[in-house]
């Protein structure tokens, strides 16, 4: 399989906390600044901006101060790489479910 180093391990970890994917959802609809976010997530300020900057270092969420606002936006990464991984991921356990398919195939007249 192809390396893809830490960047692969940013987007997976970021993406594996529930309230991340669903500031990303969020995000999609619209922009929102990160009170909104809090607001909308049940959350601190502090716990807020905690999974923005994780978003952000991955490169999903971008924010910008506007006055005393920090707004956020989706990021320009397009998890291409994410999906690629995945996809070669799938083929992979595919084929060995294929094989072990053929193997029982093989041997299911030889158990008596």
């Amino acid at each position: 399989m192809v390396q893809y180093g830490s960047r692969l391990d940013d987007a997976f970890g970021a993406l594996s906390d529930p309230t991340r994917r669903g500031i990303l959802e969020r995000l999609g609809r619209s922009d929102a600044s990160v009170t909104e976010l809090a607001d909308r997530f049940g959350m601190t300020l502090t716990g807020m901006k905690k999974h923005v900057a994780i978003l952000e270092e991955a490169g999903l969420v971008t924010t910008e101060k506007i006055g005393r606002v920090r707004q956020c936006r989706l990021g320009p990464r397009r998890l291409d790489d994410e999906a690629m991984w995945i996809t070669q991921y799938r083929r992979m356990l595919e084929a060995r479910l294929d094989r072990l398919g053929e193997f029982l195939a093989r041997t299911k007249g030889r158990e008596r």
